[in-house]
């Protein structure tokens, strides 16, 4: 026993029951319709004007050569194409394929002769590539250039003497890279003891910000303050650290509109109050950047 049957589009449609067929019969060893099967197209046509075809398969009987009846199959289905080109819409991805036994065939031939078209009602358009099945490919957004920042940069300082400071490249990456709602600590940024006056060990990492936010114009931080040790900020001093990293970068150029700032006290811990040790005082006294545009 043998049949063939090709398709402008085959998809495993049983799987979807959105979508809806049609078949026509053809009289044996032929592909043209008879008159009064081509008017049974030309009446479906009239009736479904905003359906979308998304295959058309074409069947033989058992009789013949597999290449004959694969001759006569695609032939059916050029035909049918033909009807329905331009007055329906059909998808643009259609092929020609041969399945073999995928075909559920007939004991009565005259059933197995024939072309059926697969569609979709407007109603279910929206949900097309859902009823067939189809799985768009995401595509992942490129990820941001790596920029080539400093490893060490020099300052001059007010008695005429220069500072080296050393500068951790891979940190301004992370922060040039960062996505909104991102939050970086800057570590190893210290102050004096009860004071906001950064120690000068860490100014290098002021300038690991300033100069990120100078290569990235579309850069935006909010810099938050947080203390250790006491439950209640009575001085405000988280806020005052914060500011004056934001007054450090204002004074250097950068945007107002582009650095807030705020301070949380110790409302927000890593580790609970009191903590344990000083590893977990140095861990809540902190300062962190929250990415709010990049």
């Amino acid at each position: 026993m043998k049949w063939i049957f090709t398709s402008l589009l085959f998809l495993v449609f049983q799987f979807f029951s959105a979508q809806e067929q049609v078949s026509y019969y053809f009289d044996s060893n032929k592909f043209e319709l008879k008159n009064s099967e081509i008017q049974k197209v030309n009446e479906w046509i009239s009736k479904n004007q905003d359906v979308k075809i998304v295959a058309i398969n074409g069947y033989t009987d058992e009789d013949g050569s597999i290449g004959f009846n694969d001759t006569l199959a695609q032939k059916r289905v050029d035909f049918i194409y033909k009807l329905v080109k331009d007055k329906v819409k059909i998808r643009d991805d259609f092929k020609t394929r041969s399945f073999g036994k995928l075909h559920q065939h007939s004991d009565n031939k005259a059933e197995n002769r024939r072309v059926t078209i697969y569609y979709i009602e407007a109603k279910d358009l929206a949900r097309e590539d859902e009823i067939l099945g189809i799985k768009k490919e995401e595509i992942a957004p490129k990820p941001k250039p790596k920029k080539q920042f400093p490893e060490a940069i020099v300052i001059q300082n007010p008695n005429g003497t220069e500072s080296t400071f050393e500068l951790n490249v891979e940190f301004m990456q992370q922060v040039d890279a960062a996505k909104p709602g991102e939050k970086l600590k800057l570590e190893n940024l210290n102050f004096q003891l009860n004071t906001f006056a950064i120690v000068n060990e860490s100014r290098g990492k002021l300038y690991e910000l300033l100069i990120v936010m100078q290569q990235n114009p579309e850069l935006s931080i909010d810099i938050q303050g947080h203390l250790c040790c006491m439950p209640t900020d009575r001085t405000n001093l988280s806020t005052q650290r914060a500011k004056a990293i934001s007054q450090f970068l204002r004074m250097n150029g950068i945007e107002n509109s582009r650095v807030t700032y705020q301070g949380f006290g110790s409302s927000q811990p890593i580790y609970p109050l009191p903590e344990k040790n000083e590893e977990e005082r140095a861990a809540n006294r902190r300062v962190e950047i929250e990415i709010i545009k990049n």
